[in-house]
């Protein structure tokens, strides 16, 4: 079984999202994959909820428990790791985790780690991008699937999905619009990896 593991930080619509391809599409059966746990660096991340609604096995690795220590990101990343590594994991999928990944974490997931960004990279890597497509004067917007390096926001490009900007779109109404197509790319590409990696 190729097991799955989704990193949230806040409401996981997209881990909502892949979850119900994952049924509905019964990749128990057509792809022997199936979600193994969904992990959160916050307790109070409203997915936690949705998930576990949905039957799924959830865990939280709360980040501000590391505050304290001399090197606080990696020993968050190293708990994670360990964390996610219990899963045995075929994939793990990034889905609104707001965390910077240490280059360690990174380099251990290497070419089974993915990621979805609002824009159409290599355009508005980082934050704030429907912000920064509406100043730019951009006719078009979208999402992006890629594997993750230790470069942020890189990586080899595995599905993108193109919304047209509209004349009167604030950064909300263009990140709901682009939110829609996230729903819809993510399990899409997700499956199509599983596919290719028997």
């Amino acid at each position: 079984m190729k097991n799955i593991v989704i990193l949230i930080s806040g409401g996981g619509s997209n881990m909502a999202a892949i979850a119900r391809a994952a049924v509905q599409q019964q990749w128990e059966q057509t792809l022997h994959a199936r979600i193994a746990a969904v992990i959160s660096n916050r307790p109070n991340a409203g997915g936690l909820k949705i998930a576990a609604d949905m039957g799924l096995t959830t865990q939280v690795v709360d980040h501000t428990e590391f505050a304290d220590r001399a090197d606080p990101r990696t020993a968050f990343d190293d708990v994670l790791r360990q964390t996610i590594d219990s899963y045995e994991p075929t994939l793990v999928v990034l889905a609104g985790f707001m965390r910077i990944l240490t280059p360690g974490f990174v380099v251990h997931f290497e070419g089974r780690l993915l990621n979805i960004h609002p824009s159409l990279l290599p355009a508005f890597p980082g934050l704030h991008t429907h912000q920064r497509a509406l100043d730019a004067g951009c006719r078009f917007a979208g999402a992006t699937v890629h594997q993750v390096t230790t470069e942020l926001d890189h990586g080899p490009i595995l599905a993108q999905a193109v919304v047209p900007v509209l004349a009167d779109d604030t950064a909300d109404s263009l990140a709901a619009r682009v939110l829609t197509q996230e729903h819809l790319i993510y399990p899409q590409a997700i499956e199509a990896f599983l596919n290719s990696h028997v």
